[in-house]
This record gives C-alpha cells, sequence and structure tokens, in this order.
C-alpha cells in the first residue's frame, strides 16, 4: 500500500500534535488547506495539520468519471450504498499517516482525525477501530456506514468525538447524521452534535467552533 500524497503545514514551533484531515468526493488536500487561517490559532501552537489527497478512482454515482474519492459510491439517499472495502483501504491509509506521525516523535493521544463527508466517513472507521489513544475525532457533514461492522477499539471508548452538520444538507442528508449520532450513543460513546444553518459546506460560525475545540482538545491554552 502506498502512502497517500499530503499537503503539510508544519507549525512555527517543533511540532508536539498533529492533526489529519481528509477531504470529501472530488476534492483535494488543498480544501481544507485555506480555512487555517480562519481558525485563528495561537501562533505557538504546535500543531501540524496533514490534509492528505485520496486517489482518483471511478465513481459509479457520477457516470463512472474518475475523480479524487476515497472510495466508490454506487447509489445516492439515505440508504447509501458504496464500496465498502475501498473504504476500509482508505481508512488502512490513515492509519498509516497516524504510524507516521508517531515516528515523526507525536504521540498518538497528541493526534486528531479529522474528516468532511466521505472523509468523515473514513475517519470514522479509522480513530474508532484504531488500537491505541487518540486525541479527538471531527466529523464534518458525514455519515457512519461501517457503524454494523466496525471491531471498536477499547482504547478510544472516551475519545472526544465533535460531530457538526448543516441542517440542510442536500447531499449528506442531516438524518444521516444522526443515524451516526445513534450509533455511537448505542455503542457507549459520548458525542458532541452541533448543526449549522447551512447546506454541504463550513461556515463561519462552525470554524470558530473547530477551533475552540481544537484549543480544547490539544490544551493550546
Amino acid at each position: 500500500m502506498t502512502t497517500l500524497n499530503c499537503v503539510e503545514v508544519e507549525p512555527q514551533v517543533t511540532a508536539s500534535a498533529a492533526v489529519i484531515w481528509l477531504h470529501g468526493l472530488g476534492s483535494n488536500g488543498h480544501d481544507f488547506e485555506s480555512i487555517l487561517p480562519e481558525l485563528k490559532l495561537p501562533q505557538d501552537a504546535p500543531v501540524r495539520f496533514i490534509f492528505p489527497h485520496s486517489p482518483s478512482i471511478a465513481v459509479t454515482i457520477n457516470g463512472g468519471m474518475v475523480m479524487p474519492a476515497w472510495y466508490d459510491i454506487l447509489e445516492m439517499g439515505a440508504g447509501r450504498k458504496l464500496n465498502v472495502q475501498q473504504l476500509l483501504d482508505s481508512a488502512n491509509q490513515v492509519v498509516e499517516l497516524i504510524e507516521r506521525e508517531r515516528a515523526r516523535g507525536i504521540a498518538s493521544d497528541r493526534i486528531i482525525i479529522a474528516g468532511f463527508s466521505q472523509g468523515g466517513a473514513v475517519a470514522y472507521q479509522a480513530a474508532l477501530s484504531y488500537p491505541d489513544k487518540l486525541a479527538g475525532l471531527l466529523a464534518l457533514s458525514t455519515y457512519f456506514p461501517t457503524s454494523d461492522s466496525i471491531e471498536f477499539s477499547d482504547a478510544n471508548r472516551e475519545l472526544p468525538i465533535e460531530v457538526m452538520h448543516g441542517s440542510h444538507d442536500p447531499v449528506v442528508l442531516p438524518s444521516m447524521g444522526k443515524d451516526a449520532l445513534a450509533a455511537l450513543n448505542s455503542a457507549n460513546f459520548n458525542p458532541n452534535w452541533r448543526t449549522y444553518p447551512m447546506e454541504h459546506n463550513v461556515c463561519l460560525e462552525q470554524i470558530q467552533d473547530i477551533a475552540a475545540w481544537f484549543k480544547h482538545t490539544l490544551n493550546l491554552g
């Protein structure tokens, strides 16, 4: 398995924490890079941001067009059908990035996994099955398609999980986000749920909340 190519943004000081942030369908690692200045984190925040590029594959719902995607989507709607093996393979590639950060001196419990839409589905699988304690999971406008098959890691049973969704999202319906929330609650996790008056995107209020959550979760002061 080849290591994913990534956009990496280094802190001004030596990194002691990392955020691995996955983009959505048809996008790339630069998508959320532009949000970093808007987070307005402390200048001395020791956080390395890693934005992986997904591979480009044929996507069935888009007429088989080849585009950046973490997995193929076969059918849209609340009962979305997808290539689960490709999702699992993508999650394994995220795990490789976690291991690379650990090899670079970042403790696992200082690593946040974040993902938007498709990237969030992969983030759920990667973070909640990871065998060692992580810092947190940020799930943006997404769903949890492997909730019935995942083997949850005992090490991350108390993982801080922040779930954010647009109340008018026509792509990943709010009900799909709530289904993920219900699955987490049923598995005895304690996720936090926030909604915003938006569609399938991000908004300023949400970015401010993400920044506050990063600061709290990573003790950035």
